[in-house]
C-alpha cells in the first residue's frame, strides 16, 4: 500500500487508487466534471488538476494512479490559476441559461463557477451553438450547454450496455449525439443524473419546479422487486419527480425509467371516494354506505365462500391486515401470488434471491431459467453486466432469447434443456461444476406455469448436484417481479390446508362455490371469472379490478403511506409517506381495520406501531430492517405435475406498463409507443 503526502498530510492508500481518490480520503475536495466513481476515467475536463512534486505542470488527478512517495498539493496558487483557466475555457461557449435551465440549483457547473469562475467574461468572439438532438420521450436536450465530459457516453456503453450515444467530430466541433435515435435502454433517465450541466434534462419534468421548492422524502420503489432506494420530491400534494438514493447493496445509485417517470400516473385515473354498484352501475357512496353493503353480503356467507387476492404493489402492513381479516371470517382462501407462481411459503430460502444482489459480483457463472432480467429487474441485469465486464463470468440462458446487453450461451427454450443440464448432458453442466461460486436464477416465466413447482424442483436438483449451495455461498435464486410478493410469502398469504389458491378462487367464483372475493390491489387476474361473485376492490387506480367490483374502497398509492416492503433478496425496507391520498382515500390497513369493526370481527391493532409489532410476531424477519440473512437451501416439495416440453416465456411483455400506476402514465404510454410498438415520434400531417 503506497504512502503519499497530500497537503502536508501523510496518508496510506490501497493500490490502484487514483490521486483524486486519495485526495478525497485525505479530506481534500477536488472539483471535477468528467470523473464519476462508477464510470471509466476519461480525463476530459481537466478541472481536477493538482500540483505534484517534480512534475513539470499540474496533473489530472482523476487519471493519475497513486505512487509511493508522491507529494501532492491541492490548493496552491498554481492549482487555483489552472482551475480558473479551465473554467474560463469551459464557459467560452456555455450560454447564460441559468435562469431558465432545469438544472439550476443543482448544477455542478454553476457551483464550481462560483468557486473558480471570473466575475466577467473576456471572450468577445462568437459563441458556438449546437442544434438540439432527439433522444426519445424521456430526455430533453439543449446541447449548446454541453461541456463534452462524455459521462453520458460512458454510462450508456458501460452500465446500460447500449452504443447509441457517442461523440462526433473533433476539437471545438465535438458534439454528443444519438444520430436522432431514441436512447433505447430501461436506464436512460440516469443520463440526466450523470450529466453535470443542463445539457440533458428530464423531458416530463421540464419547467415544473425548482429544487428548493420541493419537499424531499426518502422511500422505496415498488415498480419491481428490486426495492430501489428512491427520493420522492413533492410540491403541495403532487409528486413531481423521483430520484435515486445511493444503496450500494441494492441499486447503487441508479433507478429504472419506470421508477423515475411514472409520477404522472399517480395523479391520473385515481379512485378518490368509495363506490357501490347499484342496478349494474357504480355510484359514489359514503364510507358507511360502502361498509354497510359489504357487511350485508358477508354476514350471510360461510368462511369457505369468501376469498381474498393480494396484488403486486401492496405493503406488508395491508397484507397482514387482510390475512387477519380473512382468518377472523373463517376463510383460508387467500393468495398473494396473483400471477399463479408455484412457490411455497414453507421455507424462505426456496423463494428468495439468496446470493443477494451485490453477491452477483462474487459469482463466476450463472444459469438463467425462464427470465428476462433486463425487463423483469433492470438493475439486477445491470449488475450481471457489470460482473460480465470484469471477465471470468459465464452466462447460460434457458428460455426466451433476448438482448440482455451482455453475451450469453443460449442453451435451449424449455424444461427439456433444464433436464439435460441436471443429467450432465449439456455443456453448461461442466461450467456449473467447475465454477467456484455458481448461480441459478429462476424467473416467473418458469414458475407461473402449471409445471412451475416441477421446474423449481428441477432447479433445486441442479443446485444440489453442482454445489451451488456451499458453507459461505447460496447460489439458488428466485427472481420476483412483484414488490409485494416476498413480504406476502413471509406473512403466509397463501391458502390454508383446505383453502384455494388464485386459480381455485377464480374457478370457484365462476362456478358459484366462492360468493365473495376481496381484491386488495389485484388487477392482473382474470376478472371475467368474477361475474358471479360479489367483488370488493380496494385500491388506488381505476384499473381492471375496479371495473369488476361491486364495492370500491379507495386506498393509498406507495407514495401516500408509510409501508414495509421486502425485496427479492429478502431485504426489509421502509417506505415513507410523501404526500396524502386524494379525496376520501385512506391508507390500506386503516380501511381493513375500520371494515373489520363494522362486520364485528375487529382487528387487534389500532395504530401502525401495534400492526408492525404484530408483523414481527408473525415473522421475526420484519424486525431486521435493511438486512439480508444468509442461510442454506431448504427442501422443495416434489410436484405432482410433470415437466412440460413447452418453452419458457417471460411474463412481462411490456416493461413500461406492468401495473395500474404505469398503465395510467402518459409518459409510460409514450415509451410504449416508441420502444415496444416501434412508432416514430415527431410525425406530422393530418394523420399524425
Amino acid at each position: 500500500m503506497p504512502k503519499l503526502t497530500i497537503d502536508g498530510k501523510e496518508i496510506e492508500v490501497a493500490d490502484g487508487l487514483t490521486v483524486l481518490q486519495a485526495c478525497e480520503l485525505a479530506g481534500a475536495e477536488i472539483p471535477r466534471f468528467c470523473y464519476h466513481e462508477r464510470l471509466s476515467v476519461a480525463g476530459n475536463c481537466r478541472m481536477c488538476l493538482v500540483e505534484m512534486e517534480r512534475a513539470p505542470k499540474p496533473i489530472a488527478s482523476c487519471a493519475m494512479p497513486v505512487g509511493e512517495g508522491m507529494v501532492i498539493k491541492t490548493d496552491t496558487e498554481v492549482v487555483q490559476k489552472a482551475r480558473k483557466g479551465v473554467m474560463e475555457f469551459l464557459l467560452i461557449n456555455h450560454p447564460l441559461d441559468c435562469p431558465i435551465c432545469d438544472q439550476g440549483g443543482e448544477c455542478d457547473l454553476q457551483d464550481q463557477a462560483m468557486a473558480f469562475g471570473l466575475d466577467h467574461g473576456r471572450y468577445k468572439e462568437s459563441k458556438r451553438a449546437v442544434t438540439e438532438k432527439y433522444m426519445g420521450p424521456l430526455i430533453k436536450t439543449i446541447m449548446t450547454r454541453c461541456i463534452q465530459c462524455t459521462r453520458c457516453v460512458r454510462f450508456s456503453t458501460e452500465v446500460a450496455g447500449i452504443e447509441e450515444v457517442g461523440l462526433l467530430n473533433r476539437g471545438g466541433h465535438v458534439e454528443i449525439t444519438t444520430l436522432e435515435k431514441a436512447v433505447n435502454t430501461e436506464l436512460s433517465g440516469n443520463l440526466v443524473d450523470v450529466c453535470p450541466v443542463g445539457a440533458l434534462t428530464s423531458k416530463p419534468y421540464a419547467f415544473n419546479a425548482r429544487p428548493w421548492e420541493l419537499k424531499k422524502v426518502n422511500s422505496i420503489d415498488v415498480m419491481d422487486a428490486v426495492g430501489s432506494n428512491i427520493r420522492i420530491d413533492v410540491r403541495g400534494r403532487e409528486v413531481l419527480r423521483v430520484l435515486p438514493r445511493i444503496h450500494e447493496d441494492v441499486n447503487e445509485e441508479w433507478i429504472t425509467d419506470k421508477t423515475r417517470y411514472i409520477t404522472d400516473g399517480l395523479s391520473r385515473q385515481r379512485i378518490d371516494r368509495p363506490y357501490v354498484r347499484v342496478d349494474g352501475k357504480l355510484k359514489a357512496a359514503s364510507w358507511d354506505e360502502a361498509f354497510a353493503a359489504i357487511k350485508e353480503q358477508l354476514s350471510s356467507l360461510k368462511g369457505t365462500e369468501i376469498a381474498a387476492i393480494s396484488g403486486d404493489l401492496n405493503d406488508a402492513e395491508s397484507m397482514l391486515a387482510l390475512k387477519d381479516f380473512m382468518t377472523n371470517l373463517g376463510s383460508e382462501n387467500i393468495d398473494c401470488r396473483q400471477d399463479g407462481a408455484k412457490l411455497s411459503a414453507d421455507d424462505r430460502s426456496t423463494y428468495l434471491f439468496n446470493s443477494s444482489i451485490s453477491g452477483i459480483e462474487d459469482a463466476d457463472a450463472v444459469l438463467l431459467v425462464g427470465t428476462n432480467p433486463r425487463w423483469e429487474a433492470a438493475l439486477i441485469n445491470a449488475r450481471l453486466r457489470k460482473r460480465f465486464l470484469e471477465g471470468g463470468f459465464k452466462v447460460g440462458m434457458i428460455g426466451e432469447a433476448a438482448d440482455l446487453t451482455y453475451e450469453y450461451e443460449y442453451l435451449g427454450a424449455g424444461p427439456d434443456t433444464l433436464k439435460e443440464v441436471t443429467a450432465g448432458k449439456n455443456s453448461f453442466a461442466d461450467v456449473l461444476k467447475d465454477a467456484k461460486k455458481p448461480m441459478i436464477i429462476v424467473g416467473m416465466g418458469a414458475l407461473t406455469r402449471e409445471d412451475g413447482a416441477a421446474v423449481l424442483a428441477e432447479a433445486k436438483a441442479i443446485a444440489d448436484k453442482y454445489g451451488l449451495v456451499q458453507d459461505d455461498w447460496n447460489g439458488f435464486n428466485v427472481l420476483h417481479t412483484a414488490a409485494s410478493r416476498v413480504a406476502g410469502l413471509d406473512l403466509g398469504l397463501v391458502p390454508g390446508k383446505n383453502g384455494a389458491d388464485v386459480a381455485g378462487i377464480l374457478d370457484g367464483a365462476e362456478k358459484g362455490s366462492i360468493k365473495a372475493v376481496y381484491l386488495l390491489g389485484a388487477d392482473e387476474v382474470d376478472t371475467a371469472k368474477l361475474k358471479n361473485a360479489f367483488v370488493i376492490y380496494q385500491g388506488h387506480h381505476g384499473d381492471a379490478g375496479a371495473s369488476a367490483a361491486d364495492v370500491i374502497l379507495p386506498g393509498a398509492a406507495y407514495t401516500e403511506k408509510n409501508g414495509t416492503y421486502v425485496n427479492t433478496e429478502g431485504r426489509v425496507q421502509l417506505g415513507r409517506l410523501a404526500t396524502f391520498p386524494p379525496g376520501e382515500a385512506r391508507e390500506d390497513w386503516t380501511i381493513l381495520r375500520a371494515l373489520s369493526e363494522q362486520v364485528g370481527e375487529t382487528l387487534p391493532y389500532d395504530n401502525l406501531g401495534q400492526l408492525r409489532q404484530r408483523m414481527i410476531d408473525v415473522n421475526p424477519v420484519f424486525a431486521a430492517i435493511d438486512q439480508v440473512s444468509t442461510t442454506g437451501l431448504g427442501n422443495v416439495a416434489k410436484s405432482k405435475e410433470k415437466l412440460s416440453s413447452d418453452p419458457f416465456t417471460s411474463n412481462i411483455k411490456n416493461f413500461y406498463m406492468t401495473d395500474p400506476i404505469s398503465r395510467s402514465s402518459e409518459t409510460m404510454s409514450a415509451c410504449t409507443e416508441q420502444f415496444v410498438l416501434g412508432k416514430k415520434q415527431g410525425a406530422t400531417g393530418t394523420n399524425g
